[in-house]
């Protein structure tokens, strides 16, 4: 047994040697027979040769201390072969000296690097310590404890002095606490031990939140070391103490457990699932956020059954009670029914029916009038006004019955859309029928049907309306259409004019390039044609001997221009999945089609125009269909047109028309080029004097020349969103809203004196308009679907 206390620190040689001239008069202080030969302790650790045995005895200690060498360097490689198939950082092994051997400690307002050189050599560590790591230590022990024991109570101590301990590669750092977590310490999981001191351990949780969890195991660890949550894999990583992770692990392990949420499916034997199951849930329905109390109730028209989720099995156990109660078998069941329709139109999904029970198809011309076709000749058109022409009303006549009109074209996108999905001859009216025991009758007002079927019909009728009356989800289409188109032109000319020497009458000439000179306007400079003009005007040529002989006239004329477009258009759209939709953004630009004079009596006459009005801008008409794979099925049809105020013609004015009809296949949020034009043309004109034009040189004076070049770069791109909840929808919205509300603020006018101060409107903050977290509304009460059971004779209601 070794004693260490602070004097001893001090003077260690001494100590040493008292200690061995303690152990040898001990020896011989006994009685009976050969003392044993005891070797004596040093502070290096390793046993002493006894005085009076000579050279036999060092050789033997010589001998052993080998061997023990040998047998600590076989534990050490056996421990790091067995942490390199688990993945466990090795456990320190400790010196066979004074490490394995019980000690007593005494030491009372000793310094702690002396403490730490002590029970270095008593329990085979190495310590390393921060020069930080200062003051006095007082440990004691009363009797003999372990050497590891002894090591515990040193990181005790340590610890309430600020300092920690922290095992990296086999040596025992002493630093600061708050340093103790950014060093390299053991890393262990939950159930394999990661050291004494500072380690770090990792909790995979299987049941609960790990981030859920940091709130409630924050105040177990010391407030400098971290603990933190992964959500990727629900893992909670703390840094502490030792004996604290353990506790930690001890809280873990009670708190995630498996909870008491209770799942159960109940078959319903006589009544309709989905209608039991909005009754459950209206009647389990618990004010509060207690999660015990909570019930889920969704019935599942494929297997006729209902699916419980509650908190608790108290909740559940009653959820049970009530559906057998309300599943019971009636003593006077009544074939007739009342279903109530939450998303599908009463009209269509009888038709749907009637398809069904009767094998008969929608006969033409019926149903909801295809809402028209998206090709050119049904969504758009063009209308006719004035005497003698009536193709705006009889277009918009013949558009109800989901036809073209009279009129055609694209001029009857709206009338033609809106009206012909009513249906034939726009009838909205109810659809009611009876094929094999079974009659419906659909009421668009209430939107419910009424079905009078035997049970075993009506469970499959049932079955079949649940599944069509769902939600459809809606489809954003963003379409871009960039237009780039770039004009250059280049011309020149000379124009010759030639009068007699009265300046009454023109006798010959050269009108080239466009033009010509104006005799009547001398003196201004308004009937230049366009361009730069060099000549003279007006004068005559003087031949010397003869005189003035000609009133000559002459222009030179040169032209360059160059121009260019460039237009983006971002057409948005919103529609239902499997719904065509238009929308038109432009002008409705009138043109005369037609003109005559009538005779009025007399010398009067009376002149007549007919007007034919056009749609000129942009439109884009689109029918989408969302599979259950994610794709959006697209049919397209699109238009760019306007008015080319350049082009020249007589016979009225010139529309530019750019159209796309096709169909496209698309992944939610694909953007897709759609079709573009690429043009690039080249135009050359001359006109010239016959003879004088072709002569070198001098025949340029004789001559016009006109180049230009167009080039013209259109493109057309589209990118459909899938909306199936609100949150998605909300999110387009307000990206949308707050686009158009920067907008409006970018136009607001400056301060100008002295104009009076004035703001132009402007759309409210988003949060104020349609709040970002809007409090859920309450529940509207559902009509639960009902049994209308007929009077018997001479009963009363």
């Amino acid at each position: 047994m070794k004693r260490f206390d602070g004097q001893g620190l001090r003077r260690p040689l001494r100590h040493g040697v008292a200690i061995s001239l303690a152990a040898v008069l001990a020896a011989c202080s006994q009685s009976g027979g050969t003392p044993p030969v005891i070797p004596a302790e040093s502070e290096l650790g390793r046993p002493m040769a006894q005085v009076g045995q000579g050279d036999a005895l060092a050789e033997r200690e010589r001998i052993q201390a080998q061997a023990e060498r040998q047998q600590r360097a076989a534990q050490a490689q056996r421990a790091q072969q067995a942490a390199h198939r688990t993945g466990t950082p090795p456990r320190q092994a400790r010196s066979a000296g004074l490490g394995d051997q019980p000690v007593q400690l005494n030491f009372v307002e000793a310094d702690i690097p002396a403490v730490l050189r002590a029970l270095s050599r008593a329990t085979g560590r190495q310590f390393l310590a921060d020069p930080r790591v200062k003051g006095q230590l007082t440990l004691v022990s009363e009797g003999e404890v372990p050497a590891h024991t002894a090591y515990d109570m040193l990181l005790a101590a340590l610890r309430m002095q600020g300092f920690s301990v922290v095992e990296v590669g086999g040596v025992s750092q002493v630093v600061p606490e708050a340093d103790a977590k950014l060093l390299g310490g053991p890393v262990s999981d939950a159930d394999r031990p990661g050291g004494n001191g500072m380690v770090t351990r990792t909790y995979r949780l299987q049941y609960e939140n790990a981030v859920n969890l940091i709130p409630v195991l924050r105040p177990i660890v010391s407030p400098s070391n971290p603990i933190n949550a992964y959500p990727g894999n629900n893992t909670v990583v703390v840094t502490d103490y030792a004996e604290n992770l353990e506790r930690v692990a001890a809280i873990i392990a009670n708190i995630d457990v498996p909870g008491s949420i209770d799942t159960d499916v109940v078959p319903v034997q006589n009544g309709i699932a989905t209608d039991i199951a909005a009754m459950v849930a209206e009647l389990m329905e618990s004010p509060g956020n207690d999660v015990a109390q909570k019930v889920a109730v969704i019935g599942d028209p494929r297997s006729n059954s209902i699916i419980l989720r509650t908190g608790s099995p108290e909740r559940s156990e009653l959820a049970r009670q009530l559906i057998a109660k309300l599943d019971s078998a009636q003593g006077n069941p009544s074939n007739l029914h009342v279903v109530y329709l939450r998303n599908a139109q009463a009209n269509k999904l009888a038709q749907a029916l009637r398809g069904l029970l009767t094998g008969e198809g929608e006969s033409a011309g019926q149903g909801d009038g295809s809402r028209a076709q998206l090709n050119g000749g049904n969504l758009g058109g063009s209308t006719q006004s004035g005497t003698g022409s009536s193709g705006s009303s009889s277009g918009t006549a013949t558009s109800s019955n989901g036809q073209s009109g009279s009129s055609g074209g694209y001029g009857q996108s709206g009338g033609g859309l809106l009206s012909a999905a009513k249906g034939q001859g726009g009838q909205e009216g109810a659809v009611a029928f009876s094929a094999n025991g079974v009659t419906v009758q659909a009421d668009t007002t209430t939107n419910t049907l009424l079905i009078s079927a035997p049970d075993p019909l009506y469970r499959n009728l049932r079955e079949v309306i649940d599944l069509l009356d769902q939600r459809r989800a809606q489809v954003v289409i963003e379409s871009l259409i960039v237009e780039v188109s770039e004009d250059d032109t280049s011309e020149f000319g000379i124009q010759w004019q030639a009068g007699n020497l009265a300046g009454n009458g023109w006798i010959g000439g050269a009108n080239l390039g466009g033009a010509g000179i104006n005799t009547g306007a001398k003196n201004s400079i308004d009937a230049l044609p366009g361009g730069l003009s060099i000549g003279k005007v007006s004068g005559g040529v003087d031949i010397p001997g003869i005189g003035r002989v000609l009133d000559l006239k002459v222009l030179a004329r040169a032209l360059k221009s160059k121009g260019g477009t460039n237009v983006l258009s971002t057409p948005n759209l919103l529609t239902l999945d499997n719904e065509a939709a238009s929308i038109f953004v432009g002008q409705t630009i009138p043109f005369v089609s037609g003109n005559y004079v009538t005779n009025g009596g007399g010398t009067s006459n009376n002149p007549f125009q007919t007007i034919e009005r056009e749609e000129v801008g942009l439109r884009l008409n689109v029918r989408p269909q969302i599979s259950e794979g994610g794709t959006v099925k697209l049919d397209i049809y699109q238009e760019v047109s306007s008015v080319d105020e350049r082009a020249d013609n007589d016979a009225g004015t010139v529309t530019n028309k750019r159209a796309i009809d096709t169909s496209i296949l698309l992944d939610d949020g694909q953007i897709m080029v759609l079709g573009g034009l690429l043009q690039d043309s080249f135009i050359q004109s001359s006109e010239a004097v016959p003879g004088l034009g072709s002569l070198p040189g001098i025949g340029a004076l004789f001559r016009g020349d006109r180049r230009s070049r167009t080039k013209t770069n259109l493109m057309v791109f589209l990118r459909p969103y899938i909306i199936r909840d609100d949150s998605v929808g909300r999110s387009i919205t307000l990206n949308r809203y707050d686009f158009i509300r920067r907008a409006q603020g970018a136009m607001q006018p400056e301060h100008k004196w002295p104009l009076t101060d004035m703001q132009a409107p402007q759309l409210p903050p988003a949060e104020q308009a349609m709040p970002l977290n809007p409090a859920a509304p309450l529940p509207a009460p559902q009509p639960r679907p009902m049994r209308a059971v007929p009077l018997r004779p001479g009963e009363q209601p």
